[in-house]
């Protein structure tokens, strides 16, 4: 899942060490704050299909790792994304500082 399509060519090293591995996967853009009911459902439904895990790139403030694990039992690692004035340092300690409960692995 990523929170914009800019974010997309910074993934693709990812998909390529997935599809290699032959690990099934879907990219999915979508938002924690522009969308947030479609993201919501968006997660249900993977869940519903078997999803194992959840990959969350986000950059600014970078909520999207911390909504889907707010929503799923499920392993989230969030990958925050260089953007913006702080060029991700915001997005990188929105990720590791999620509230107690919220659990996501971050990788930068």
């Amino acid at each position: 899942m990523m929170g914009s399509d800019s974010d997309l060519p910074a993934l693709e090293g990812c998909f390529k060490v997935l599809k290699a591995l032959d690990i099934p996967f879907e990219a999915k853009i979508t938002s924690a704050h522009r969308i947030p009911e479609a993201t919501h459902a968006y997660v249900k439904d993977a869940e519903a299909r078997g999803c194992a895990c959840f990959i969350a790139a986000a950059g600014l403030a970078a909520h999207l790792a911390g909504t889907v694990a707010g929503l799923t039992l499920r392993p989230v690692i969030g990958v925050p994304m260089a953007a913006g004035p702080l060029n991700g340092f915001d997005a990188l300690l929105s990720t590791v500082q999620m509230p107690g409960g919220i659990p996501v692995a971050c990788v930068a």
